[in-house]
Parts: structure tokens; C-alpha cells; sequence
């Protein structure tokens, strides 16, 4: 099981959002067999993701989500195996302006859009990334894969 911890910087989520969201992670982590793991998500504004990644990743630029994992080990670090508290995963950090802009831009619901950044922003927390094609092949197809189970299509619409 999932904890997740919301944190809406924007106050402008209804509870429904929420829901599909958590509904949307819940499913990839068992998808993905993680077990017990907390992971917190935020919902900030353009300006508040644009801060963030001139802080930590040097692009003075909005982006449309960002992901901080906590399992990484840094040089020099030792992953502590074994002890029995869930795993922390990381935290996923969504720019909502940015979630409705490309939502336009595909020709997809805000909803569709949402979950897909999480999804995506879930799956760089347990180490995939997209840097080098095969890896986003990877990375991409889970995540349609995902989505796809879950009756989540391009077009933004859960089908029944």
C-alpha cells in the first residue's frame, strides 16, 4: 500500500483530482510491486516549479513536473536494507498551469494530463529515466501501460 501526502500550493484541485490521482499511483505501485512506500506529491504554479528547477536542476525555466527520489544513493552513501519502515520513495512535484497547457496543447483532458505527469514523475522516482532512447522506450510504454489498465486513453477519458 501507498501513502501519499497531498500538498495543493495552489489551493485550486477539487477532492475528485485527488482521488484520480491517488487511484492512478496506487495502481503503478502495485504495477510495479513496491509494497509498503510513502511518497508525497505537490501541485504548484509555473512560477513555483520554475524556482525549483533553477535551484536544483539550473534551468531557470517552468517545467511540468519534477521528481526529488529518496532511495538514490549518492556516492560515498550505503542504502540501509532490511529495516521495517515503508520505503520512502521521493516526492513528485506537478506544475498545474503547466498540466493545463499541455493538456490543451494535446488535445486532451486536464485530467488525462495529470495523471500521466504522475505517473511519469512516479516511475523517475523508481529509478527510470528517459535519457537515452531505450530507456524512454521503457519508461514511456510502462507508462501507457499503466494508464492504459487503468482505461485511461489519449483522447482523456476513463472508458467503463
Amino acid at each position: 500500500m501507498l501513502t501519499i501526502d497531498f500538498m495543493d500550493e495552489t489551493e485550486t484541485l477539487q477532492e475528485s483530482d485527488l482521488h484520480f490521482v491517488e487511484k492512478i499511483l496506487q495502481h503503478a505501485a502495485v504495477e510495479e510491486n513496491i509494497g509498503e512506500a510513502e511518497v508525497s506529491v505537490s501541485f504548484v504554479s509555473n512560477e513555483m516549479i520554475r524556482e525549483i528547477n533553477r535551484e536544483y536542476r539550473g534551468k531557470d525555466q517552468p517545467t511540468d513536473v519534477i521528481s526529488f527520489a529518496m532511495e538514490e544513493a549518492g556516492a560515498g552513501e550505503v542504502m540501509i536494507q532490511g529495516v521495517d519502515e515503508p520505503r520512502v520513495l521521493g516526492d513528485i512535484i506537478i506544475s498545474l498551469d503547466r498540466t493545463r497547457e499541455q493538456a490543451a496543447d494535446y488535445g486532451h483532458s486536464f485530467e488525462r494530463e495529470l495523471g500521466f505527469l504522475a505517473v511519469h514523475g512516479f516511475l523517475h522516482l523508481l529509478g527510470y529515466d528517459h535519457m537515452e532512447e531505450e530507456d524512454e522506450k521503457e519508461m514511456f510504454a510502462k507508462q501507457e501501460a499503466i494508464l492504459k489498465s487503468l482505461g485511461i486513453t489519449r483522447d482523456g477519458h476513463e472508458s467503463e
